[in-house]
């Protein structure tokens, strides 16, 4: 796990951005965690003629989780729905990263008691990385 900055938690993948970003929505999938979006900036790059490494940004989310969140800080709004992405680094590298839960609550001055709406983040990067 590469050491977090402002935040941001990165972990080395064991396989490729595409067999990640599948294993996680299939881990999203069986834990009914609502997949809003696949963004694949690499893919519209490459729609303008630029190449970059392949890098892709999940947005998902619960809002039974999220709402409650929300109400209570309504800033957090900017955050959520949860990010995780998955790119590709320079040297054939994959990472899986995403704003740690801890980072978001005190940006947001959340209360500790919603802390766990928020902290699943890590273990979904944490499963999708393996």
């Amino acid at each position: 796990m590469a050491e977090p900055k402002d935040g941001l938690v990165s972990i080395e993948a064991a396989h490729p951005v595409n067999e990640t970003v599948e294993k996680l929505k299939g881990i999203l999938a069986t834990r009914d965690v609502t997949l809003f979006a696949v963004v694949d900036h690499s893919g519209e790059a490459a729609k303008v003629g630029m190449r970059m490494p392949n890098t892709k940004l999940l947005i998902f989310g619960s809002p039974k989780a999220g709402t409650p969140v929300m109400l209570a800080a309504a800033s957090i709004a900017i955050d959520l729905p949860l990010k995780i992405l998955v790119a590709e680094d320079g040297a054939g590298k994959v990472w899986v990263s995403y704003n740690s839960a801890q980072y978001l609550a005190e940006r947001h001055g959340l209360p500790s008691e919603l802390m766990k709406n928020l902290a699943v983040i890590e273990a979904l990067a944490n499963a999708a990385a393996s």
